[in-house]
């Protein structure tokens, strides 16, 4: 990675790690509502790397929108390892994309399903590989939103740069 890019936000990173693998990406996005997407599209050149992104904030909107099951969400609930896994892959079947991240989590002030504020699940698709990480962050509902995207991105850039 060039030395002028060292000094950009992560998004600018991610934005050229996916144009010099000619990668094309889609979001998935509960909590953040889009700020992830957001963050990609602020940076010049994005379209030639960003496909789609999807707002699933309810969880009806994550089964037609993404094909989450809803037994996985009666189950386990939004926010969880599980959603997140199933949201990401229904990202990259829907989109098309080569990369899906998906993020699914309580931003606060309250608790959701008995699950704590700060509480993120951010899902990743490659390759016909899923996993889905979990965070515990502090702060605010602003916050723990923009903690989540700046690990995304750190999770988006770990994965496609292995």
């Amino acid at each position: 990675m060039n030395k002028e890019l060292n000094d950009k936000p992560l998004e600018y990173k991610v934005v050229e790690e996916l144009k010099k693998r000619n990668l094309v990406i889609s979001t998935a996005e509960s909590c953040t509502g889009g700020l992830l997407a957001s963050c990609i599209v602020n940076v010049a050149g994005a379209s030639s790397v960003f496909k789609e992104g999807y707002i699933t904030y309810c969880d009806n909107a994550k089964i037609h929108m993404l094909g989450v099951r809803k037994e996985t969400l009666q189950t386990y609930y939004a926010v969880s390892r599980q959603t997140a896994i199933e949201m990401a892959e229904g990202c990259v079947k829907v989109s098309g994309a080569n990369i899906a991240i998906s993020i699914t989590g309580v931003a606060g002030p309250d608790m959701e399903d008995d699950k704590p504020v700060g509480l993120v699940y951010i899902g990743c698709c490659y390759e016909n590989h899923s996993d889905a990480y979990e965070f515990h962050f502090l702060g605010d509902r602003t916050s723990i939103r923009n903690q989540a995207v700046e690990k995304a991105f750190s999770i988006i850039l770990t994965t496609i740069c292995k």
